[in-house]
């Protein structure tokens, strides 16, 4: 989809302007932000515009249209976005849209399989946000995550899977021989059988100021927000592969990145660690962590900080801050399911569900297939199984390997 020029107007204290930002860059959509507290102007024509009323968001289109305070449902139509399937039943149902997800679909549509994919935001998952897959095989000089995004989408379209977007999914449940999959606008569909690739989200830090500041200088993409620091300073919390990978992207905009790692060694892999390490804009900070977020005038300022060796404190002047702290599961729509899952949340899946005792109810004489959960017809790959490595390309691979396993179960019922 061609995205029309949008530009946002509003203010960073405004919440219903974070919601709207929130749904453009989980889209992937660019726009531009204003904020009117700083624009006269721009402050001008959104009074203009209301009839002589200040209200924000206001959000201009190309072909001169505007919304004000729109939901994500008349932004998701504005955008042109498919919110609803052609049908109300299909072979399978993949809930999600990143690597797993994708790939499962273009590879059960291949087999003449009908496949609706529900996904709640961009397609291509957290892939669809990294600034560059080095790692991927068959790119010899990486590639941009958003274009092999795109590559997998055009893919599963080629082969005929229908793709919802910017649909949340709410339940599941068995009805008679179907798996129903209800929808945040109150839509259910229906199917054979089910594949969960859901995938994970960036875990929170939950200390005070976090939540207050999310959208007004705390993030958790350096893609999509970093070209809102040119030439400031930012702060990325964590020590893992994605916070060290973001730190260098974050470069290209920042004029300082200060990485905060809670203990004395980054858990990235050594050849990203060295480019940390090497960089000039980059500095690191061991054994400290956030403590508070602190603003002013409605944006982040500040980090308290503390040396967890020393006990010192103190307060880090930031303008903005981007949190990679670790993952939780997109599992919350499965409470009530029924389906076995691990203590964070995670899916278990496959010969896990029943080494250590019988194996779960429904599935009469056979044993769960690979990558199958406790409810028989149901399957699971990606970051949202258990024990997967979270990883693009075995995601990938997990997404083959499940449309497999579904073939199989399709011809037993």
């Amino acid at each position: 989809m061609e995205s029309p020029e949008i530009t946002v107007y509003g203010a960073h204290w405004c919440p219903d302007c974070r919601q709207s930002k929130q749904f453009l860059g989980e889209h992937q959509i660019p726009y531009r932000w204003v904020d009117i507290e700083e624009d006269k102007d721009a402050e001008a024509l959104v009074i203009e515009r209301n009839n002589g009323k200040r209200i924000i968001p206001t959000i201009t289109f190309e072909d001169g249209s505007f919304l004000v305070e729109p939901t994500n449902a008349e932004l998701a139509k504005k955008l042109r976005l498919k919110t609803s399937a052609s049908r109300s039943h299909y072979d399978v149902i993949v809930l999600g849209g990143g690597p797993a997800g994708l790939t499962a679909a273009l590879y059960t549509a291949r087999e003449a399989i009908e496949t609706l994919v529900i996904e709640r935001a961009a397609f291509g998952g957290q892939a669809a946000g990294t600034e560059k897959l080095d790692n991927m095989p068959g790119f010899p000089d990486g590639v941009a995550g958003i274009e092999f995004s795109e590559r997998l989408r055009r893919q599963a379209e080629r082969f005929g899977v229908e793709l919802l977007q910017a649909q949340d999914v709410v339940g599941l449940h068995r009805n008679e021989n179907y798996h129903c999959v209800k929808t945040g606008d109150g839509k259910e569909y229906s199917a054979r059988a089910v594949i969960v690739a859901t995938g994970s989200h960036y875990r929170r830090l939950d200390v005070p100021g976090e939540s207050e500041y999310i959208g007004a200088g705390v993030h958790f993409c350096a893609t999509c927000d970093g070209p809102f620091y040119k030439g400031r300073k930012v702060a990325v919390i964590g020590g893992g592969n994605s916070a060290a990978e973001e730190s260098l992207l974050l470069t290209k905009f920042a004029e300082k990145v200060t990485i905060l790692v809670r203990s004395d060694h980054f858990k990235a892999t050594q050849i990203i660690q060295e480019s940390v390490l090497g960089n000039p804009k980059i500095a690191v900070r061991w054994n400290t962590e956030a403590e508070e977020f602190i603003g002013k005038e409605s944006k982040l300022s500040a980090l308290r900080i503390i040396n967890s060796r020393t006990g010192d404190r103190g307060d880090l002047p930031v303008d903005g801050a981007f949190i990679f702290i670790g993952l939780d599961p997109n599992t919350v729509f499965l409470a009530g399911s029924g389906m076995k899952l691990d203590k964070w949340g995670f899916i278990v899946t496959g010969h896990d569900l029943y080494h250590a005792g019988p194996r779960p109810a429904g599935f009469g004489k056979r044993d769960p297939f690979f990558l199958e959960t406790s409810l028989p017809g149901v399957f699971a790959a990606g970051d949202v199984r258990d024990k997967s490595t979270k990883q693009v390309s075995s995601a990938a691979g997990e997404g083959t390997t499940a449309a497999l396993m579904v073939r199989e179960y399709l011809k037993l019922v």
